[in-house]
């Protein structure tokens, strides 16, 4: 099971997408075949998709926008939001398994709402089997200052059992190349300096953060264990803006 939280800030409704692709995965080994996606809202009836073409004002909405998943099996969730937090909880159908990915798009660029938070909840294991949060900023000429958390040790205050003890992290760009890389968020006095000011400090020293200024387009936050640790881990992006 995959949980994807989000927030959306702002002074308006934004219109979102929200998809659960598997199937169309290639070159991926043991993809989820068959996603299944919660969309959680606080104090509204959850929602619920297995294959994106159920409901034909569903299926006819998520065409419109163009990005529709290309496997019938896949889910998507074509919804408009108030702004505040929700949760995205993907599943194999039937109890099934296997690596799926969870996506989010903003499809109202122009409306004073966006997408400040994102982050994905998920089993880190070894090798290509790490979390991986991918994310895109468009929308601005310039920089925005966005904030990378890996979170482990944490999550047991939580609830969470076997969370990751010790969270790496690294912020690449589109074309795979390392940007910047942290272990423990205290390690470059500089960048901690600047997630104490912004609120986001991780609770735990072992845990992971990086503020870097970004221009726009697409970025990949790879969450893995320090020394092959394995566990449940966090991976969170904050979009704060002009920095």
């Amino acid at each position: 099971m995959g949980i994807g939280g989000f927030i959306i800030t702002g002074s308006a409704p934004a219109h979102l997408l929200l998809r659960a692709i598997g199937p169309s995965l290639t070159g991926i080994p043991g993809v989820l075949a068959d996603p299944v996606m919660q969309l959680f809202r606080p104090s509204l009836p959850t929602i619920t998709n297995d294959n994106w073409q159920d409901d034909p004002a569903q299926a006819a909405a998520i065409l419109a926008t163009g990005i529709a998943p290309t496997n019938n099996l896949e889910s998507a969730i074509d919804v408009t939001l108030n702004p505040g937090a929700y949760t995205a909880i993907v599943s194999g159908k039937n109890n099934t398994s296997g690596v799926g990915l969870i996506e989010v798009y903003d499809l109202s660029p122009a409306v004073p709402a966006k997408l400040g938070n994102i982050s994905t909840r998920a089993l880190v294991g070894t090798g290509s089997d790490i979390v991986i949060a991918g994310f895109i900023l468009g929308g601005q000429s310039g920089n925005d200052l966005v904030i990378a958390r890996g979170i482990g040790p944490s999550l047991t205050a939580l609830g969470v059992a076997g969370a990751l003890a010790n969270p790496t992290l690294e912020l690449r760009d589109g074309n795979g190349a390392l940007l910047v890389s942290n272990n423990d968020w205290q390690d470059n006095p500089v960048q901690a300096a600047i997630l104490t000011a912004a609120g986001l400090a991780p609770s735990s020293p072992l845990e992971s953060g990086i503020a870097a200024a970004l221009p726009p387009g697409a970025y990949t936050a790879l969450l893995a264990g320090f020394n092959n640790g394995t566990g449940v881990g966090l991976v969170e992006i904050y979009d704060r803006g002009i920095p």
